[in-house]
């Protein structure tokens, strides 16, 4: 089921980012499996222009968009839509993606995935009522193996660190000419991850995304 999924999914330019079977204290009862899914790169940023919700000029085209294909996705399977945004409730998609096993808190804080390394993004998930048995995670925590953990060091001003993120100076930074490389092509801290390079997500969709995080 989980491959067909996968496939079914691909057709909205999606991707399967993770799974897991919850346990009692995941708080997700009648659920035998919990799929995340994110975007397909390359070529996610094309479907997505394309796409009703992009063209009719409303607000909030990627999320309404997300909501669509992930109803289109879940009907054949009678599964449950958890979507990262709205609410209440709010999901917990970070700790859902580390118990996915294919994500982890990266030096900086921010989740790594073995895919899309500090690009990664989760469009919702789907809730199935099967028990799947699921393959072991394929890799272990990348950053282990990053010898020069460039995160560390790539925002102009520190705001992303081992100490957490200062939102303030990384605001204050996105303001100023020096910030002008991560407004245009997303912030220097997720460019930095070696994973995140080789993800083929498009610097015009970072650009979009940093206009939306600092108008």
């Amino acid at each position: 089921m989980l491959a067909s999924l996968a496939a079914r999914a691909a057709h909205h330019a999606l991707e399967v980012f993770g799974a897991f079977n919850p346990g009692p204290d995941d708080d997700l009862p009648d659920i035998g499996t919990l799929v995340l899914l994110g975007p397909r790169e390359p070529g996610f940023w094309a479907h997505l222009k394309a796409q009703p919700e992009w063209l009719d000029g409303q607000p909030d085209p990627i999320d309404r968009w997300s909501a669509r294909a992930l109803r289109e996705l879940a009907e054949p399977l009678e599964a449950r839509i958890f979507l990262p945004f709205g609410g209440p409730p709010r999901h917990p998609f970070y700790r859902w993606a580390l118990r996915s096993g294919r994500a982890w808190a990266s030096p900086v804080q921010l989740l790594v995935h073995d895919r899309a390394g500090l690009m990664v993004s989760y469009r919702g998930a789907l809730g199935l009522r099967e028990k799947l048995e699921l393959p072991a995670p394929s890799c272990a925590h990348p950053c282990a193996a990053c010898p020069d953990k460039p995160c560390l060091t790539a925002c102009p001003v520190g705001a992303l660190n081992d100490h957490g993120y200062d939102l303030s100076e990384c605001h204050a930074l996105l303001d100023q000419p020096a910030g002008e490389g991560c407004m245009n092509l997303g912030c220097a801290t997720r460019r930095a991850c070696p994973l995140s390079a080789a993800y083929g997500r498009l610097p015009e969709q970072s650009a979009y995304h940093m206009r939306l995080f600092h108008p």
